[in-house]
């Protein structure tokens, strides 16, 4: 993660990296299940302004846990946003991106297979509980029905750590005092293409996150700033004193998210001053 400077020795935002614990779920196959997370670095140490909260982030990183998946499933990078809002009011804004990485250990692969036999194991005992059958004659009780249900579920749902290749989330997110989402946004995707990319960019990722933590500054109030990224240059823009706050998240997201009816709705409710609840996964 990173960040740039708020006034000369302050810093504008902060990384972070998150990975693989433990799991739970377990009446879901393994590569549905949620694993927990935890943070891997962060970056710098301590900030006097911003205390590094690490339960808070880490939750808001990943909400719903770590996940493995294989070459089978889409591995597209996501982003999303979160605010910690603390009890003195102040806020503290996160752009977050998730990816897939390759599993290199080979224990956490064993691991992974070792839990789609307890799965299947199970599968078919709640079968043949089912079936009202034993499990020596298993084979000869089930109903062509439960087989092929069964037989569908193992392909489409499975791993074999000798024929797939085992990916697990990983992600880099930048904490800021403005919600500069556009800016942050880019960063991340620019720097997510460095770390994959086999051809390296010219100069190390050491040299961009300390330029965007320690010399990138704030942009004054009514003024725009241009830096560089990793591969392209970066504009982010901060309203005067007497403008709109700043509100850099696209309008054309919130009409495709909620459609036209559902908005003049809830911008009718935001007028008649009333409670507004927004539920979503």
């Amino acid at each position: 993660s990173c960040p740039g400077q708020l006034s000369g020795s302050s810093v504008l935002c902060q990384v972070v990296i998150s990975v693989f614990v433990a799991g739970e779920n377990f009446d879901q196959s393994p590569l549905r299940r949620t694993f927990k997370s935890k943070v891997l670095a962060h970056y710098p140490q301590n900030i006097e302004w911003n205390p590094f909260d690490q339960d808070a982030v880490n939750m808001l990183c990943m909400p719903k846990g770590l996940s493995f998946r294989t070459q089978a499933d889409n591995r597209d990078p996501q982003l999303h946003s979160f605010i910690i809002t603390r009890e003195d009011g102040s806020r503290t804004y996160g752009f977050v991106l998730t990816f897939y990485e390759e599993v290199t250990s080979k224990q956490i692969c064993t691991a992974m297979q070792t839990l789609y036999q307890m799965h299947n194991a199970e599968q078919y005992s709640s079968v043949c509980a089912s079936s009202s059958c034993s499990m020596d004659s298993l084979a000869s009780s089930i109903d062509e029905g439960d087989a092929t249900s069964l037989a569908k579920l193992q392909r489409y749902n499975s791993y074999d750590i000798s024929r797939d290749t085992l990916y697990v989330s990983k992600c880099i997110c930048l904490i800021t005092p403005l919600p500069f989402m556009q800016a942050c946004k880019k960063f991340l995707i620019q720097l997510y293409k460095a770390v994959t990319s086999q051809q390296p960019p010219p100069l190390p990722l050491e040299s961009y996150i300390h330029n965007i933590l320690y010399e990138v500054p704030l942009p004054p109030p009514g003024r725009s700033l241009k830096f560089y990224g990793v591969y392209e240059p970066i504009i982010c823009q901060r309203p005067g004193p007497n403008e709109l706050p700043l509100s850099d998240y696209p309008l054309r997201e919130v009409f495709e998210l909620l459609g036209l009816e559902n908005l003049v709705q809830v911008f009718t409710c935001v007028l008649l001053e009333m409670q507004i609840l927004l539920y979503s996964q």
